[in-house]
């Protein structure tokens, strides 16, 4: 089941949903961490895989190593994952 989710729900998506639900604009967020606008509008888009040194970033964006972020995405994902089987 979780599979499933991730494929419709990547860590693409979740990118944006944290930036966008922190009420970070993406070209703010994008300058203050120095990332490349165009890199993470196509990343959100689903247009440019993530590399690891953007993650690094965009978990520092978030005030989290990026070994915390992922945790906190497997754990959204589980928690969705247990939420559409009620």
């Amino acid at each position: 089941m979780i599979i499933v989710i991730m494929q419709q729900f990547d860590l693409r998506d979740y990118i944006k949903l944290k930036r966008t639900r922190m009420g970070f604009k993406l070209n703010k967020f994008a300058i203050e961490n120095e990332i490349d606008q165009s890199i993470l509008s196509r990343l959100e888009n689903k247009k440019f895989d993530l590399k690891y040194p953007v993650l690094e970033k965009i978990a520092r964006g978030f005030s989290m190593s990026p070994g915390e972020f992922l945790l906190e995405y497997e754990n959204f994902v589980k928690e969705m994952g247990n939420t559409s089987g009620k």
